[in-house]
């Protein structure tokens, strides 16, 4: 493992960094010193103009295109940044898909989708990053408090993040002796793409009615979350999953 000099940023990796929360991550991250790794699976435009934002502001980024389905392509990710940067200290598995479907009306290709990316792609980059990962780094997954709503709709997506929870408290056990932590941030609704896509204006209504502060969440809301538990003073927090949702549950 290499050891971190005064000129060296720390250096954080975060899957599905073109849009939405991620973005968010990105930004708050690079604002606090980091260097910043943005994968993207498809939206090469976004994340190359999210790097020249960054830069624009003083920070260092670049794109790197990685499909976390497949562990090639992850092991690519990790290459890239080592080559880049010569080091990965912060893991953000944020990367996934959401489509609501009734249980029954689930295909073979959704439900595989779904896993694919949620459930796999984060597998493949907790085990990727057992070997990467410098001492003292941070591991956060992105979960999400529709787990506790039991909605109608929701069955398979909360069965990928489930697991991804369950990797979550396992993990942080098994990286024992190496003070790398391992938590989940479980967002509540988020005004992003993803959470709009397929509701009409009513149920965005009735969801942003569900906390008592009122409002959908925001990225930033996430983003500052996920920026303290990178911290090294938030080192106590480890196998954890905090729910950021505004009291809806």
């Amino acid at each position: 493992m290499s050891s971190l000099t005064p000129e060296q940023p720390r250096v954080a990796i975060v899957t599905g960094g073109s849009r939405g929360i991620g973005a968010d991550i990105c930004r708050r991250l690079a604002n606090d010193g980091f260097a910043v790794v943005i994968n993207y699976s498809s939206s090469v435009e976004r994340a190359e103009s999210l790097v020249e934002e960054i830069e624009a502001q003083g920070g260092q980024a670049f794109a790197q295109q990685a499909d976390v389905t497949s562990s090639d392509d992850v092991a690519r990710l990790f290459d890239a940044t080592m080559e880049q940067f010569g080091r990965v200290d912060v893991l953000i598995n944020n990367a996934g898909v959401l489509t609501t479907i009734p249980l029954a009306e689930v295909s073979d290709e959704l439900y595989n989708q779904h896993f694919d990316t949620n459930t796999k792609g984060t597998f493949n980059t907790l085990r990727e990053a057992s070997s990467r990962l410098d001492e003292g780094g941070r591991i956060i997954n992105i979960s999400s408090s529709a787990l506790a709503l039991n909605l109608p709709g929701y069955a398979i997506y909360n069965a990928t993040k489930a697991a991804v929870e369950s990797f979550t408290r396992i993990y942080a056990r098994e990286l024992r002796g190496r003070r790398i932590t391992v938590n989940a941030v479980a967002p509540g609704p988020v005004d992003t793409e993803l959470f709009r896509n397929g509701k009409s204006a009513e149920q965005i209504e009735s969801f942003a009615n569900m906390s008592p502060l009122e409002r959908l969440g925001e990225p930033r809301d996430i983003a500052e979350l996920v920026a303290f538990l990178v911290r090294p003073e938030a080192e106590w927090i480890n196998g954890q999953v905090i729910r950021a949702n505004g009291g809806i549950a």
